[in-house]
C-alpha cells in the first residue's frame, strides 16, 4: 500500500488540541449539534452525526455532552444557530491552506480569518482557491504498541482500505470516506487506544520548508486553530523531522 499520512504534522496538531481541552470540547459540540440538525439524532441512519459521535468519545467527551449537543442540534433544548463556511487561502512558503468554520456570525468570522492569514505571511483566497490539492478521507491512527501493520492488514482484509502503515510505531488507517464508518466500528470492537479517528482532508501532494517557513506556517495555523468558530485546518506543508525537532526545543 502508499501514500503518506504526515504523521508528524497530525502529532503536532492533536497535540495542541489535547492542551486546549475545553476549547476543543467546543468545537466537538458544534459538530454534533449541525449534524443533529442536518440529519436527525439516529447515529445508525445519520453518518455524520455518527462520525461526530465518534471523534468526541475518542477524545472522553462524556455522554452527557455529547447528548445535550444533539438536543440542541433537533431543537430538544435552545442552541444557537450555526453556518457551515469555508475559507482558502496560502500561507508562508506558498502552501495550501484549508479553514472549515461552524459559526453563528459571518460577519464575525470572515474578518477573523483573513486577519489571522494577513498578520501571519498568508492571504486570504478565493472559495475553490486550494480545496482541490486535498482528497476527503476517513482517517484512524492506532496508537503505538497495540497491533503491527501486517495484522492491521489482516484484520481489514475484506474493508475498502487505501493505506495502511506504521508510523513511528503507530498504526495509521486510511479509506474512503463510505468505508469509515465500517472500518471504525471494527477497529472500536478491539478497544484499541485511538489518536485519530474522523474524516479529514489530505494533500495531494506537499511542499517542503526550510526552518523560517516552517516557523511561520506553524505560527498561522495555530493562530487560525485557536479561533472560536475553527473546526479544521487544512495544509499541505511537509516538515523534515530535524527542522521540527529544532522548532519543537524552541518552543
Amino acid at each position: 500500500m502508499s501514500g503518506h499520512s504526515k504523521w508528524s504534522t497530525i502529532k503536532r496538531k492533536k497535540g495542541a488540541n489535547d492542551a486546549k481541552r475545553g476549547a476543543l470540547f467546543t468545537k466537538l459540540i458544534k459538530e454534533i449539534t449541525v449534524a443533529a440538525r442536518e440529519g436527525g439524532d439516529d447515529i445508525n441512519t445519520n453518518p455524520r452525526l455518527r462520525a461526530a459521535v465518534m471523534k468526541a468519545r475518542t477524545h472522553n467527551m462524556p455522554n452527557d455532552n455529547i447528548e445535550r449537543g444533539i438536543k440542541k442540534g433537533t431543537g430538544n433544548l435552545e442552541g444557537a444557530a450555526y453556518e457551515e463556511v469555508r475559507y482558502e487561502g496560502y500561507g508562508p512558503g506558498g502552501v495550501a491552506i484549508m479553514v472549515d468554520c461552524l459559526t453563528d456570525n459571518k460577519n464575525r468570522t470572515t474578518p477573523e480569518v483573513r486577519t489571522a492569514f494577513s498578520k501571519n505571511g498568508g492571504s486570504l483566497g478565493e472559495t475553490g482557491s486550494v480545496n482541490y490539492l486535498f482528497d476527503r478521507k476517513g482517517m484512524i491512527i492506532i496508537e503505538a504498541g497495540q497491533i503491527s501493520e501486517d495484522e492491521a492488514l489482516e484484520m481489514l482484509l475484506d474493508f475498502d482500505i487505501d493505506d495502511i502503515r506504521d508510523e513511528d510505531g503507530n498504526i495509521v488507517i486510511t479509506m474512503p470516506p463510505q468505508s469509515f464508518n465500517d472500518v471504525s466500528e471494527e477497529i472500536l470492537k478491539k478497544n484499541f487506544k485511538l489518536i485519530m479517528n474522523e474524516i479529514t482532508y489530505i494533500p495531494q501532494t506537499t511542499i517542503t520548508l526550510d526552518e523560517k517557513k516552517a516557523a511561520q506556517c506553524m505560527k498561522i495555523i495555530e493562530v487560525l486553530e485557536d479561533l472560536d468558530d475553527t473546526q479544521n485546518v487544512y495544509s499541505n506543508y511537509d516538515i523534515p523531522d530535524d527542522i521540527m525537532v529544532k522548532l519543537s526545543e524552541n518552543q
